[in-house]
């Protein structure tokens, strides 16, 4: 009885994890700043009436916080790092979006994957289409950047955070924050 019980027990649990670590944030924006020495960690702090400037630009800023690592090269700012957690499905997704001086996406990496499909966002053909987005895009599923079947949630919440990363960073870099 008790076997019939574990195994009971077993086949009601719910599926094992799939998370699969693929860069570290240091990693990351290495890879995205190659020529940067080093990187200072920095903090953006954003106020009631820029948190309500995003609200209005129908961003939801989901934090007055945000820590990011500016990419440089001797006292030369290359760019900044910010990495930032979304839901997938049902597990957080890691990734880390590289933003140039003039507010471009230079590259977005996935750091963490953790749902058990969906993984295709991780493809260099999927995240390439995220390079040279600015805040006057879209950045929208189905307008210019398109959806993969079978990880639509992953790919609507990852573009969703670039867009709120980079609607973040131009309204500290315009309110000089970032100078």
């Amino acid at each position: 009885m008790r076997i019939v019980l574990a195994v009971s027990a077993l086949a009601l649990a719910p599926a094992s994890a799939f998370a699969v670590d693929y860069l570290t944030a240091e990693q990351a924006g290495k890879l995205m700043f190659p020529d940067a020495d080093h990187f200072a960690s920095r903090e953006i702090a954003l106020d009631a009436a820029q948190m309500q400037k995003l609200d209005a630009a129908g961003v939801r800023a989901r934090s007055a916080r945000w820590p990011l690592r500016v990419a440089q090269r001797g006292d030369t700012t290359l760019g900044y790092v910010v990495v930032d957690e979304v839901i997938g499905k049902f597990e957080l997704i890691t990734y880390a979006v590289g933003i140039t001086l003039d507010g471009t996406v230079k590259q977005v990496e996935v750091l963490s994957y953790r749902e058990s499909h969906g993984h295709e966002i991780r493809l260099p053909a999927w995240r390439k289409q995220f390079v040279g987005k600015t805040v006057a895009s879209p950045l929208k599923v189905g307008d210019d950047i398109n959806n993969i079947s079978g990880a639509t949630l992953s790919c609507s919440h990852v573009t969703e955070g670039v867009k709120r990363i980079v609607a973040v960073l131009d309204l500290a870099r315009r309110s000089g924050a970032l100078s």
